[in-house]
């Protein structure tokens, strides 16, 4: 029987996606959101779909005092835990509003990073076991109009980069995905450049390539490589001052 994959953020454009990819390839599924009773027509469908075995938890990412019960409510642990945890914001909000600024960077650095941490020590325990987390381009190198957001998803990165290390003697492998643009209910509106946007089946599927090969760093689009490699060269008097650190 194939491995459990577990989902976090299974609401998101992405999770779904991503929980679809692995049930297409016979996983059973668990699907950890808020309110998670509202995604039954979604789970029985990924059920139904697919004929495999699927699941919803109660998961509220930002509440830490219950972070432990919930990671301990599965037994066994997953063979593959999926941090699609993540919220945008507004940069002009978090820039006047400590609260809004909190939000994000708890959505997209502490809460998907404790989570994990507490997955990994029970994979670390079993001696095996796959967790995934899904970062940004953005973190790669902070640019004026989303710092706050960027800023968060490079603490992420680097965690995941450092959990990586911790656990490469003991059968546990971490993978770090960066998607870039993608087309989600979260860039609704938003003007994105077609050949660096992504849609959320594209992103499951990198997922899903990466953890059965046993890869490290992902960028859905292989494009943003380059891309992010060229802008992280521009020395940072002359970044700030070009369209690209605006």
């Amino acid at each position: 029987m194939k491995d459990t994959v577990l989902v976090l953020g299974g609401r998101s454009d992405i999770g779904l996606a991503v929980a679809h990819r692995f049930a297409a390839a016979g996983h059973p599924m668990a699907l950890a959101l808020r309110n998670a009773e509202d995604l039954e027509a979604a789970r029985a469908d990924i059920a139904l779909r697919h004929d495999i075995q699927a699941s919803l938890h109660e998961f509220d990412a930002l509440d830490t005092g219950a972070l432990r019960g919930f990671v301990e409510s599965f037994d066994p642990v997953p063979g593959v835990v999926v941090s699609a945890v993540g919220a945008m914001g507004d940069q002009a909000e978090s820039e006047c509003d400590p609260t809004a600024a909190a939000l994000v960077m708890r959505s997209n650095y502490e809460a998907p990073s404790q989570a994990l941490e507490l997955f990994a020590g029970r994979m670390e325990a079993q001696g095996h076991g796959t967790l995934v987390g899904i970062s940004s381009v953005a973190g790669d190198r902070g640019r004026a109009s989303n710092y706050v957001y960027g800023s968060a998803k490079a603490g992420f990165t680097a965690y995941l980069s450092g959990l990586r290390n911790r656990l490469s003697q003991t059968g546990v492998h971490v993978v770090t995905v960066k998607p870039g643009f993608v087309a989600t209910r979260m860039t609704e509106g938003m003007d994105l450049p077609a050949a660096l946007t992504a849609t959320p089946d594209e992103v499951a599927e990198a997922v899903f390539r990466a953890v059965e090969r046993h890869r490290c760093v992902v960028y859905v689009k292989p494009i943003w490589w380059a891309v992010m490699r060229v802008i992280c060269s521009i020395p940072e008097p002359i970044f700030r001052k070009t369209r690209i650190g605006a």
